[in-house]
């Protein structure tokens, strides 16, 4: 029996959780069951690229130019006719989509093709309450005919099932819960020098690590990271701060470190891909997104065995267990942040023990093979069920 076609359409592949997801899958689903294909439109910029990569670990891409994140009607009808005769010449059975663009796009492009099974990856939803009310409609609206041709809709956390069907996408049968995973055996204390890498970064070995790993953009909130931060300084004179990634934000997150006084004991590394090595210099974990699907951060933190402390939003709520693997806080509220942080950061005990709790907690729901056979599993049922 032949290998059935798959195509998984993603907007960037830049270096994000969503990406990650989409390049594990392509890269390590059965291949004598599958075979996966991946379609990209071409930008990264300052959060880095997986397009090398992705390649390097044996996928097949196709860049799409005209695929871009911005709306724009020419490049977007384009993008779509694109994609439609991609399909069609590619005999695909199955098309996964990811990112909202990529999302909308892909499956209106694979039901004109005639593709007998259309999947897409919520990875958070492309609205949020933070739009401006007409654009957040319009988003609601293309969500809406993008649910209406798609046989199953992957969420990342149950919470995005609930936000979905209360603004009247599709119905409860089409939804799956299958968590973004994470490399455990990567992920693993017991393999990393953490004096080592705390040497390399020049953070003194005997310090309290306040740390994040993200991307520099209005989403994740690096402002609020900072203020946070400075809280933490005045009462922890000797705490350093890690911050691992980039963004647009960078030049204001550079700018509010040294009003706030604790540049001068801010690492910033940009885009890193030994994530857990990073994370193994950190004694706390602080994440402020103001939304979120569920960021595979938090699972690497915990795998880690770094307590995180984070915004108490969407996904987040349902893996860390407060007070036993971290602590959620209310949105804009720095003063419980940083209370929580400081909690810990003064307490190797109590970080060891949340630390102990978080890698405890993710090995199982969050173990990469898990995730590709929940995948497969999915395939399978949708193939059964139209007969293929």
């Amino acid at each position: 029996m032949s290998p059935v076609p798959v195509l998984h359409a993603i907007t960037r592949l830049i270096v994000g959780g969503a990406q990650e997801n989409t390049m594990y899958t392509t890269v390590m689903l059965d291949k004598d069951r599958f075979r996966v294909d991946v379609v990209s439109g071409p930008q990264t910029g300052s959060e880095g690229s997986l397009i090398d990569e992705v390649r390097d670990r044996g996928g097949s891409l196709t860049i799409l130019p005209e695929l871009v994140r911005e709306i724009n009607l020419w490049k977007d009808v384009a993008a779509v006719w694109k994609l439609y005769r991609l399909m069609k010449a590619g005999g695909f059975v199955v098309v996964h989509t990811h990112s909202s663009k990529a999302g909308v796009l892909g499956r209106v492009a694979a039901r004109l093709a005639g593709v007998p099974i259309i999947v897409h990856t919520v990875h958070g939803w492309s609205f949020h309450d933070h739009m401006k009310p007409w654009l957040r409609g319009m988003y609601i609206a293309l969500e809406k005919l993008a649910a209406s041709v798609s046989d199953a809709m992957i969420v990342v956390a149950e919470r995005d099932i609930r936000k979905g069907l209360q603004a009247g996408i599709g119905n409860h049968g089409q939804f799956r819960l299958i968590r973004s995973a994470i490399p455990l055996d990567e992920f693993d204390p017991e393999i990393v020098d953490r004096a080592a890498v705390r040497k390399e970064l020049g953070i003194p070995s005997d310090v309290p690590v306040l740390g994040n790993v993200g991307r520099f953009s209005s989403q994740k909130n690096p402002l609020d990271w900072v203020r946070v931060g400075a809280i933490v300084a005045r009462e922890l004179p000797d705490c350093h701060f890690l911050l691992v990634g980039d963004g647009p934000l960078r030049p204001e997150v550079e700018e509010l470190l040294d009003v706030s006084g604790i540049a001068n004991r801010t690492i910033l590394t940009g885009l890193r891909r030994d994530v857990c090595r990073m994370l193994a210099a950190m004694d706390v974990f602080l994440l402020t997104s103001l939304w979120e699907g569920l960021p595979r951060v938090i699972p690497q933190a915990m795998a880690m065995r770094v307590p995180v402390v984070a915004n108490e939003v969407d996904g987040t709520v349902e893996v860390i267990r407060h007070g036993k693997t971290g602590y959620l806080c209310e949105r804009g509220d720095f003063g419980q942040m940083a209370g929580y942080c400081l909690e810990l950061l003064k307490s190797s005990e109590l970080r060891g023990e949340m630390g102990r709790n978080g890698r405890a907690g993710v090995r199982e729901e969050f173990a990469l093979l898990r995730m590709l056979s929940q995948i497969e599993a999915l395939y399978e049922e949708l193939l059964k069920a139209k007969g293929l």
